[in-house]
């Protein structure tokens, strides 16, 4: 069975939460630990800075994070944990995509028309507060995936349309040179916790209702006590529908220890009491990992080394793949020139068809000779695959009824069809 890769980012813009602990980072730990896979995870530093333009937050957060993720038992030995910013060939390879992916796709990004209408509804320039790194954040994040050849990239649904785009990006840059990229797949838990805040709502730091995931025990605790009730009072049976203490209680505890607090909540356990349990429940788990915690945050050369260590195993796998995607668009030793030609002329040069796609977002095709004459070009397709049928036709040597379908298909004249029809017989 062939082995499966996942890949993961985090972007370095905060400290985690609990509600970051409970929807990612303890089931990827879990998930790291599958048999037949190969698991990525990177610390999304070049993102942060679209985000964020306080260096000192960055670092800080970018060390917080790789210490929350190393101490809830991610075993670098085990996966591949890098810090984007450590692998030069990820802005090396966002720029061959960038030359591939056009325009129209970007505009349909959701963090950029977010911006654009926001724009647009307060009356002020539809560009005001669009860097060039957002409207590009979609090539970058692309840039992530097939570095590594990821086939499954677990995303929330706000992101699915990232993996889409990806997949595009990398069609478009197969088609021109070949295939080296591999299309990823987005994979969608619907399952993932979410949980809710000090205020009821979605616990996101957007909201400040957040309770950290490390942050020390009595800060923790004065948290949970500060949860919203409401005003039943002790012996008042209470519900767990839409209780949000019991939500962030049933994320942590077994199945047991949750009816055992269902049916204290029907006997009317007083809410006091209820957060006490959500405290103890809640330090049971995250004490043992607290002390790794603050033992790599307060080494950070310790840390700095594990980082340096992933991106070198990184690399392992980056730097072929680099020099693989350099040469296919051209970008190569001149001294192998005359010894490409050479080899080129013993085995004899055949005719080619080289597909790409415009600056107008179609998609096109030309037939060239073994001198690179252009034999035949077609008129524009709306996607790749129409394109790749009529090339698969071509090569089929077709029958005149078919050569005529081509034709009108193609949008070339008959005469360039036949000539075609010729080169490759030739060939």
């Amino acid at each position: 069975m062939a082995t499966v890769r996942y890949l993961t980012g985090i972007t370095t813009t905060g400290t985690p939460h609990l509600g970051n602990y409970v929807g990612a980072i303890r089931p990827a730990v879990e998930a790291s630990r599958r048999a037949g896979t190969e698991n990525f995870y990177f610390l999304a530093d070049y993102h942060a800075l679209i985000k964020c333009d306080e260096p000192q937050r960055i670092q800080r957060s970018t060390l917080e994070i790789a210490a929350c993720w190393l101490a809830a038992g991610l075993d670098p030995d085990q996966v591949f944990f890098y810090r984007q910013s450590d692998i030069p060939e990820i802005p090396e390879l966002t720029w061959l995509l960038t030359c591939v992916t056009g325009k129209g796709l970007l505009n349909r990004a959701h963090a950029y028309k977010a911006q654009v209408d926001k724009n647009t509804a307060g009356g002020i320039d539809v560009d005001t507060d669009v860097t060039a790194g957002l409207f590009m954040y979609p090539v970058l994040m692309a840039a992530d995936i097939l570095m590594f050849k990821a086939h499954k990239v677990p995303v929330g649904r706000d992101q699915a349309q990232h993996l889409e785009m990806a997949r595009d990006i990398a069609a478009s840059f197969n088609h021109l040179y070949g295939d080296h990229l591999v299309l990823p797949e987005a994979q969608i838990d619907e399952s993932v916790a979410l949980l809710p805040g000090l205020d009821g709502r979605k616990m996101s730091k957007s909201y400040d209702n957040v309770i950290g995931l490390f942050a020390p025990r009595e800060q923790v605790r004065k948290a949970i006590f500060a949860m919203l009730t409401d005003s039943r009072a002790p012996g008042e049976p209470k519900e767990v529908e839409g209780s949000s203490l019991f939500q962030v209680y049933q994320a942590f505890a077994s199945e047991d220890e949750t009816r055992k607090l269902r049916q204290a909540y029907a006997d009317g356990i007083a809410w006091s009491d209820a957060k006490q349990l959500l405290f103890e429940r809640i330090d049971r788990e995250i004490a043992p990992l607290r002390e790794r915690y603050e033992h790599l945050v307060n080494h950070p050369q310790e840390l700095e080394q594990i980082l340096q260590a992933g991106a070198a195993k990184a690399r392992v796998r980056a730097t072929p793949l680099m020099k693989e995607l350099r040469e296919a668009v051209g970008l190569r030793n001149l001294a192998s020139v005359a010894a490409v030609a050479k080899k080129d002329k013993a085995k004899g040069t055949l005719p080619s068809f080289k597909q790409y796609r415009e600056a107008d977002g179609r998609f096109y095709f030309k037939f060239v000779d073994a001198q690179g004459k252009l034999l035949l070009q077609s008129a524009g397709f709306d996607s790749p695959k129409e394109a790749g049928q009529c090339i698969a036709h071509l090569k089929q040597s077709p029958d005149a009824a078919k050569a005529q379908e081509i034709t009108l298909a193609a949008g070339v004249s008959t005469e360039e069809v036949n000539a075609a029809l010729r080169a490759l017989s030739v060939g």
